[in-house]
C-alpha cells in the first residue's frame, strides 16, 4: 500500500462520510482517543465506512463528547473479494482469531455452519463483528464483511448457489496436493468450507461431493487446527484464483 498513513489512528464509523460532514464518535471511541491514545483536538484520524471510501478528519473535543470534522479522502472505496467463509463455529479465543485472520484475508461473509461434530453450538455474532471492526481498522481494510447467523449444515447445502464453486477442505481428499487442486481454475464467486476439528460425519461429505461446482481441499499432510486452517486454505484461494492474483489490493 505505498504512500498508506500508518500513524494516523484509523476508526469505523457507521455515518456518511463526505467533505465538512461532522461525525459525533461513540463513547468507546471518545475513550479510547483521549484516555488510550492521549490525543488532543486538532488531531488527525482516518475514518471509513464500508461504503464512502477512507477519509482524513480532525478530532474537537467538546466538554461531554468528540467530534471529528471530515476533511479530503485519502482513498476511493473499493470492492471486496467476492470471497465467503464457511466454518464450524470454534470456542471464543479461536474465533477471535479466525474473524481478524479472515478480515485481514479479504472475506466478504463469515458464515458459521453447525455440523454433526461441531463443538460449539453458540456463536456471539456481536463479538465476531466486534472483532472485524478491530481488525478492519488495524489492517487499513475498507470494507467490513457480512456477519450472517449459524445456519445448520443441511440448511445450508439445501440453500446453496450452485453458481459459487464451494471450495471444502477434506484430510481425505484424493488430490493431496491443494495447489494443483485448485489449478487453473477460473476466477469467479468462491465460498471456502471448513469443518470442525472432529472432521464431516460421512453422510455430510457425500452431500458436498454430490453438489456441482466444489472442489475437494487437502492441506498437506498434517492436522490443522480450524482456526490454523482458516489461514492456511484462505492464503491459497487467495493465491492461486482469488484477488492476489488479480492484483487486488490487502487493503480492499
Amino acid at each position: 500500500m505505498p504512500g498508506y498513513d500508518f500513524r494516523s489512528p484509523r476508526l469505523y464509523v457507521d455515518s456518511a462520510l463526505a467533505l465538512g460532514a461532522q461525525v459525533a464518535l461513540e463513547a468507546p471511541q471518545a475513550h479510547y482517543l483521549a484516555s488510550v491514545l492521549r490525543l488532543k483536538s486538532g488531531s488527525r484520524v482516518l475514518l471509513f465506512n464500508g461504503r464512502d471510501g477512507e477519509w482524513g478528519a480532525t478530532l474537537t473535543f467538546l466538554r461531554r463528547s468528540v467530534v471529528v470534522e471530515v476533511a479530503a479522502r485519502t482513498r476511493e472505496q473499493t470492492p471486496p473479494a467476492d470471497l465467503h467463509y464457511l466454518f464450524a463455529p470454534l470456542k471464543a479465543a479461536r474465533l477471535d482469531y479466525m474473524v481478524q485472520k479472515a478480515v485481514e484475508m479479504g472475506v466478504s461473509r463469515l458464515q458459521p455452519v453447525l455440523t454433526r461434530h461441531s463443538q460449539v453450538a453458540r456463536v456471539k455474532t456481536e463479538r465476531m463483528r466486534a472483532n472485524a471492526i478491530e481488525a478492519a481498522e488495524q489492517c487499513g481494510v475498507l470494507s467490513l464483511p457480512e456477519i450472517a447467523v449459524p445456519v445448520a449444515f443441511g440448511r445450508l447445502i439445501a440453500e446453496r448457489d450452485p453458481a459459487r464453486r464451494l471450495v471444502f477442505c477434506d484430510e481425505d481428499a484424493e488430490v493431496t496436493d491443494p495447489a494443483a487442486a485448485l489449478a487453473g481454475l477460473p476466477p469467479s464467486p468462491l465460498a471456502v468450507l471448513v469443518g470442525p476439528e472432529g472432521g464431516f460425519a460421512e453422510d455430510e461429505r457425500a452431500a458436498l461431493l454430490n453438489l456441482p461446482n466444489v472442489v475437494r481441499l487437502s492441506l498437506g499432510p498434517r492436522i490443522l487446527r480450524a482456526d490454523t486452517a482458516a489461514v492456511a486454505v484462505l492464503t491459497l484461494v487467495q493465491a492461486l484464483v482469488g484477488d492476489w492474483r488479480r492484483g487486488g489490493s490487502t487493503a480492499g
